[in-house]
């Protein structure tokens, strides 16, 4: 079997990585717009309109719009930008954020694409509030350093063209991001966790950590009882893995880069009763493009890895 994807946005940054991991399946026609025909109102809408599957990666102004040009009852979504990661109507696409989300994501029509930043915090937290280690109402933190990439093209000239000079940006300081209510609604959160995000001078990867004080929860969990529960959720997860800390004094940003899987490690302190929970993906992996894709598979009825770099 084989479906007609239209990636609306295919030169961008996030559309160009998803094309090449579709551009040599046999199972995936991909339909194109030469770049005269890209921002043609007409040329996109029968594009989409001809489509099974669309994956859009727009700002999310221009997402709405391509949205509204559908006039079938067929035509099914991705949206990979952040216009509608909290809409109703729309399935959320983190396959492993629930144990039937990706059986929901199977059978949606619409399906919001994960944010980079939100994945991480998600795969980290998640299984801990759903296992009532983490209660609803209590206060988290979030931080950790992107690549550039993630930025898209301004930012990326920014790093290349010697205009940013520093090794290291912290940026969100106004403690407002648009990822915020992403993290809050489907971690299943009273209160936004405080979020301090950076991008760091590497192209691609990402590192994300959320630190907790185990003996200030209400059930005092011991830092082996974080990692079964997280090791738990994931144990058949063939994207997201749970690995040991043991002997690991360092993790890079670049740990996962070029790839489409997350990893998940728990440092603890078991006497002073304190752990850093620690995701690395790569951010235009299973933080974009990849998650795209994968989300594509599933939607598609194919073995969600294909195509992926696991």
């Amino acid at each position: 079997m084989s479906v007609s994807v239209f990636i609306d946005g295919a030169a961008g940054t996030t559309g160009l990585e998803i094309r090449e991991r579709l551009a040599t399946r046999s199972d995936i026609s991909l339909i194109g717009l030469d770049d005269a025909h890209r921002k043609d109102a007409g040329k996109r809408a029968e594009a989409i309109n001809s489509a099974d599957f669309v994956i859009l990666c727009l700002p999310d102004d221009a997402a709405r719009e391509a949205v509204a040009l559908i006039a079938n009852d067929t035509t099914r979504v991705i949206d990979a930008s952040t216009a509608h990661r909290v809409a109703d109507g729309w399935t959320y696409g983190f396959a492993e954020l629930e144990p039937a989300q990706a059986a929901a994501i199977a059978e949606a029509r619409y399906v919001s694409n994960p944010g980079c930043w939100p994945t991480g915090f998600l795969a980290l937290v998640r299984p801990l509030v759903r296992a009532g280690l983490i209660p609803p109402d209590w206060v988290l933190t979030a931080g950790g350093a992107s690549g550039y990439s993630g930025g898209g093209k301004s930012m990326i000239a920014e790093f290349e063209d010697g205009s940013e000079p520093t090794g290291f940006r912290a940026y969100g300081l106004n403690l407002e991001h648009k990822h915020l209510p992403e993290m809050q609604k489907h971690a299943r959160i009273d209160h936004a966790p405080i979020f301090q995000p950076a991008v760091a001078r590497s192209y691609r990867g990402m590192l994300i950590e959320v630190p907790l004080p185990l003996q200030m929860l209400p059930r005092k969990p011991a830092p082996a009882q974080i990692e079964q529960v997280l090791a738990d959720a994931y144990r058949d997860s063939p994207i997201v893995r749970v690995l040991p800390s043991d002997d690991v004094s360092l993790v890079r940003i670049e740990d996962d880069a070029g790839t489409d899987r997350l990893t998940i490690r728990v440092f603890g302190n078991a006497e002073r009763g304190q752990v850093r929970l620690v995701a690395t993906l790569d951010n235009l992996g299973k933080g974009a493009g990849g998650a795209a894709v994968q989300n594509l598979n599933i939607m598609a009825g194919f073995d969600q890895t294909a195509g992926l770099v696991l």
